[in-house]
């Protein structure tokens, strides 16, 4: 099993409006049992959309690009095109929400 691994530096909320595609942030902490038991539905669900990007936040009180999406529970996937939230889950349970989110945000023109 891979390591559950959130990164500590954050893009700005205005370099989050600027991405480009799909974007998929994943907000958490690797010491999240939450976090830890939607692994596996957010990785196997990820896999099957390479050409998504994907970031891992470590969020924690304070931290700013958590509170701007007002991410209040763990993990929360915030599903982005163009910058733009188009779908959120918050603590997935299985693979098939989250593949339809992936859908989403890879589906529009």
């Amino acid at each position: 099993m891979t390591m559950l691994v959130y990164q500590d530096e954050e893009p700005s909320v205005t370099e989050v409006e600027s991405f480009t595609g799909p974007v998929v942030i994943e907000f958490g902490n690797s010491w999240c049992g939450f976090c830890q038991a939607a692994h596996h539905f957010i990785s196997a669900a990820m896999s099957e959309h390479p050409q998504v990007k994907h970031i891992r936040i470590a969020d924690g009180r304070g931290k700013p690009l958590g509170r701007a999406f007002k991410v209040k529970l763990w993990p929360t996937l915030i599903f982005l095109r163009d910058g733009q939230e188009v779908a959120r889950i918050v603590r997935p349970d299985n693979t098939d929400e989250i593949s339809n989110a992936l859908a989403q945000i890879e589906n529009i023109s």
